[in-house]
């Protein structure tokens, strides 16, 4: 009799404790999904706007006018509010560390972006914050970004982002395990 007590404890225990553990898994988020079904479709511009023949010359590329952004108005997808999520995509420093660590950053789908190409729009672009940073050796290099997904705008000098994060974990790309 006390055996099954001790059973049917566990089992409801198991039952209430459940919806909790898959809240907390992580989801692996694409690029498509943060952008609404019906939103207009736009595409990447992947042309640099600079004559990158002259980087030797690189304080003029950098000073050169920023790029206005594509589809400064494009919706986001609300239902990604407060889900833990796992996002790949390129880092675009915004601030540093005294130790060389990038602390804040926009997380964008393809490399270049906001840099040298106009940014694509907001419903691409995640504000990340990290307190601890990543040491960043090549911009070309892409990361896993894994936390809180917020749908929340923001404004760099660089671009506007639909979405923020504070990372809980920031990893080299590696593609997932099938």
């Amino acid at each position: 009799m006390k055996s099954k007590r001790i059973h049917r404890l566990l089992l409801v225990l198991a039952l209430i404790a459940s919806p909790s553990l898959w809240a907390a898994q992580t989801r692996l988020l694409t690029w498509e999904e943060m952008v609404p079904p019906d939103a207009p479709k736009v595409a990447p511009v992947m042309t640099p706007l600079h004559d990158l023949s002259k980087m030797s010359d690189a304080l003029s590329v950098e000073s050169s006018p920023a790029a206005h952004q594509l589809a400064p108005d494009a919706p986001m997808v609300k239902a990604l509010d407060g889900q833990q999520v796992r996002l790949p995509g390129y880092i675009v420093p915004l601030e540093v560390s005294e130790e060389g660590r990038v602390t804040e950053f926009l997380l964008v789908p393809y490399f270049g972006a906001c840099i040298h190409v106009p940014p694509p729009p907001p419903n691409q672009i995640v504000h990340v914050t990290s307190e601890l940073g990543v040491k960043v050796d090549e911009l070309y290099q892409p990361y896993w970004i894994e936390g809180p997904m917020k749908v929340k705008t923001s404004s760099s000098e660089l671009a506007t982002a639909g979405y923020e994060m504070e990372a809980d974990k920031i990893l080299v790309y590696e593609l997932p395990d099938s």
